[in-house]
């Protein structure tokens, strides 16, 4: 079995070029390399034009940035956070790093984000109960955006602040709105497998300019604008470097070149696999513009195909993919934590991969890549 070292095509590679390059020399040659600078100013600016937000802060990871997002609506220890089983571990992690209970909402068969029906019974149900949530986490998976709007207006029947969790989704719309933007606060990742990478970092933005403010102060150990080291809060370091924030600024120069090129590399995949029986991939809805951070396809039982065995089969010929999320509510860190449903977010998780996604990847990338699924073949 090939190891990293040996992949010939990789998930997610980052994909820098003469931009980034350009921007860290400059960075680098002013000496602006610690958590302050003119590129982690100019970086805010330029994701706030992108997102529509006005108040953007750069962080040093998406999880710091959902922790302190999380803080901001009132999240505290003890409290009760509800959102969807079916994604990454940052999701529930950032809660627990605050001492609340992540609880756990199954997903739609066919966009996999969190079951808006679903999430209003047990909103209902907690009501009745008094037990409501101290907030809900919406995630935009696989760089597709999830009714952002529908989630906001359960949540405002109850009273309940949402965050948006769009670590996978920079640069993706639904209804002309960035991903992100229908909740109190909502935040990016730009980690190293990212659309947008800084090498490792994250952002927090919103319309409430005092939530990213707080979040700003917080983020660079809470400290008081006086001539010394006072705190009355405790703080973080958790603010982004210039020189991280001049490699972003380079990054959202071809943003839209290479959201085009994953576009292209999904509908390679989509004609490549149609020979496989009941093969589907995440559904796009009509309003929805995906940055197509990760092409994921489930096989139907019909197919004979499993994801273990065809995994082991990609990387023996050089290809690194990986299973579906597994659903938080089968992770045994949370393995005792209550869910709704979960046997779609299960099902999705026995019958899918995904694939390489990356924007450099050719056509006979692809092709080779369809080969090993479809018929054994080495890629």
């Amino acid at each position: 079995m090939a190891d990293g070292s040996d992949w010939k095509l990789l998930l997610s590679p980052p994909e820098v070029g003469p931009d980034e390059r350009e921007l860290l020399i400059a960075a680098f040659d002013s000496n602006w390399v610690a958590p302050a600078g003119p590129d982690i100013d100019a970086f805010e600016e330029e994701l706030a034009v992108l997102t529509g937000a006005p108040a953007v802060a750069a962080l040093s990871s998406g999880t710091a940035a959902l922790e302190l997002a999380l803080m901001a609506v009132g999240v505290e220890a003890g409290d009760d956070v509800l959102m969807g089983t079916l994604t990454f571990a940052a999701s529930a992690f950032a809660a627990s790093h605050l001492g609340a209970r992540p609880c756990f909402v199954d997903c739609e068969p066919d966009t996999w984000h969190m079951d808006p029906n679903l999430l209003a019974e047990e909103l209902e149900r907690r009501a009745g109960a008094g037990s409501l949530p101290a907030a809900v986490v919406s995630v935009d998976l696989y760089g597709s955006v999830a009714d952002g709007a529908r989630y906001a207006a359960i949540c405002a029947d109850y009273d309940v602040p949402m965050v948006c969790d769009a670590a996978e989704a920079i640069g993706a719309f639904r209804n002309g709105i960035h991903a992100g933007r229908h909740g109190r606060v909502g935040i990016l990742s730009f980690n190293g497998n990212k659309m947008v990478t800084t090498g490792g970092g994250g952002a927090i933005f919103s319309d409430d300019v005092e939530i990213v403010s707080r979040a700003r102060y917080l983020s660079t150990q809470a400290r008081q604008p006086v001539p010394w080291y006072e705190h009355e809060d405790i703080g973080f370091n958790y603010r982004m470097g210039n020189l991280n924030a001049a490699v972003g600024r380079g990054q959202l120069r071809t943003l839209p070149d290479r959201i085009a090129a994953r576009r292209s590399v999904r509908a390679r995949y989509e004609s490549g696999l149609s020979v496989v029986d009941g093969t589907t991939f995440q559904a796009i809805p009509a309003d929805v513009a995906p940055n197509h951070w990760l092409t994921t396809v489930a096989f139907a039982p019909e197919s004979g195909l499993v994801p273990t065995p065809v995994l082991e089969r990609l990387r023996d010929a050089g290809v690194e993919a990986r299973h579906a999320f597994k659903p938080m509510h089968l992770q045994p860190v949370y393995a005792d934590h209550p869910v709704v449903g979960g046997t779609v977010a299960e099902d999705l998780f026995d019958r899918s991969l995904s694939l390489p996604s990356g924007s450099r990847l050719t056509d006979d990338d692809v092709d080779r890549v369809c080969d090993v699924i479809t018929s054994g073949g080495a890629a």
